[in-house]
């Protein structure tokens, strides 16, 4: 699965130039768990958001978004009534 929020982390470190093996550590995982999160293979920690942020120079709010949209893909991407259930949701927010 496609991660926005792993593209926008990648697109960031290159932009700066940056190697897995430099940003990893600040998140205290190792190159190989950084790669899969920009490749949408695994999910990253909410708590490290703001980490990487910094990191990366990013805007936290723009993160969290992609975060949160990928969140909420994982869970009812694949469903027929994913667009009607999440407009629904829209509503009480």
């Amino acid at each position: 699965m496609k991660s926005q929020f792993g593209e926008k982390i990648r697109e960031l470190r290159e932009k700066q130039n940056l190697y897995l093996r430099e940003v990893a550590p600040l998140l205290e995982m190792d190159t190989a768990q950084l790669s899969k999160i920009e490749k949408g293979q695994r999910q990253i920690k909410r708590e490290q958001i703001s980490i990487i942020a910094d990191a990366l120079k990013a805007n936290y709010n723009e993160l969290m978004t992609l975060w949160l949209a990928d969140q909420i893909f994982a869970v009812v991407g694949g469903e027929k009534l994913a667009k009607e259930a999440i407009l629904l949701a829209i509503k009480r927010i």
